[in-house]
């Protein structure tokens, strides 16, 4: 299974109480749908295989996995060539060795190649993680600072997490599931339960306890603002925008994802600059976030068209162990 989702929309809490399972062998942060797939040319030219072998095994997010190169290499070449094939076998390697069952992998916006996910694998299950944004946008906020030009980027990030979302829920609709965050902070039992059933799992309450990530159950759970008690879930980022966000930022959210808003089932707030705000949000604010919002979305679509692959100084040196 892949669960999938923007950053800062409770991913890592999902992966906590699933790497809590018996039967789950949990990984995360690989990417390999972005920097590996199809990017080495058809996988039974000998020559492509091994560059692409060797690029994963010395990419360090893959170190983890310990991976038996030479192994890899030879169950791959007594099968389909295909790069779902080669990026199974370093998972299904590093379950075995844990005792488990199934794997599952943990990347930020595996939602954008959904359609590849499903083609390498037909009874693929995808878990979608979406947060309100304004709640996402606050959490960036008090993770990175008060830079308040952010809010174009980051709303445009959001609408294109939603979007590809409703998207998928469309084309692949038994595979899909999308999960909101204040469900899971809400109801994690009850939230959990669709979560296992659509990943085909037996639900357990062990899950709830964390125990598969001790350093995010130490840390407190699933909040940015506070510490909590050890394996605790709170609700206390909900609507924690209306506190830390500023009303034009809240208003330009609401005013330019509303659709996105209302498909997902998140409510207007009402929140609205008053007076001289008011005045300035239309003259200034809007204008200057609907620029960085294009802006923002113009640098990601150039970056998908020159993206060369993994960034070299995420790969060890060749040689190295």
């Amino acid at each position: 299974m892949f669960l999938a989702g923007a950053d800062r929309s409770g991913t890592t809490l999902l992966f906590a109480l699933l790497a809590s399972h018996p039967d789950l062998c949990m990984v995360r942060r690989t990417n390999v749908w972005r920097y590996f797939d199809g990017r080495y040319g058809d996988l039974s030219v000998p020559a492509n295989l091994d560059r692409c072998l060797d690029d994963m095994c010395r990419y360090r997010r893959m170190r983890h996995l310990a991976p038996e190169k030479d192994r890899i290499r030879r169950e791959f070449l007594a099968g389909p060539p295909t790069y779902g094939r080669l990026f199974a076998l370093f998972f299904e390697h590093h379950a075995e060795r844990a005792g488990r069952a199934r794997w599952g992998d943990k990347s930020l916006h595996t939602e954008h190649h959904a359609d590849r996910v499903f083609a390498e694998f037909p009874n693929a299950r995808i878990v979608h993680m979406l947060r309100d944004p304004r709640d996402r946008y606050a959490s960036v906020r008090r993770r990175n600072g008060q830079d308040l030009s952010r809010v174009g980027a980051a709303t445009a990030r959001w609408m294109r997490s939603a979007r590809a979302a409703a998207r998928n829920l469309e084309r692949h609709r038994d595979g899909y599931l999308v999960v909101r965050y204040e469900d899971l902070a809400r109801e994690p039992e009850r939230t959990l339960r669709t979560v296992c059933r659509h990943i085909g799992v037996p639900y357990t309450p062990a899950m709830l306890e964390m125990e598969g990530l001790p350093e995010h159950r130490a840390t407190g759970g699933n909040s940015s603002f506070g510490d909590l008690e050890p394996g605790r879930i709170s609700t206390r980022g909900i609507g924690r925008y209306r506190e830390v966000l500023r009303p034009h930022e809240t208003a330009f959210i609401e005013l330019v994802a509303r659709r996105q808003l209302a498909r997902f089932g998140y409510e207007p707030s009402g929140i609205r600059p008053v007076g001289a705000a008011r005045a300035r949000f239309y003259a200034y604010d809007l204008p200057v976030a609907l620029g960085r919002m294009a802006g923002w979305t113009v640098a990601t679509r150039v970056q998908q068209w020159r993206d060369p692959g993994v960034p070299a100084g995420r790969l060890d040196p060749p040689g190295a162990s």
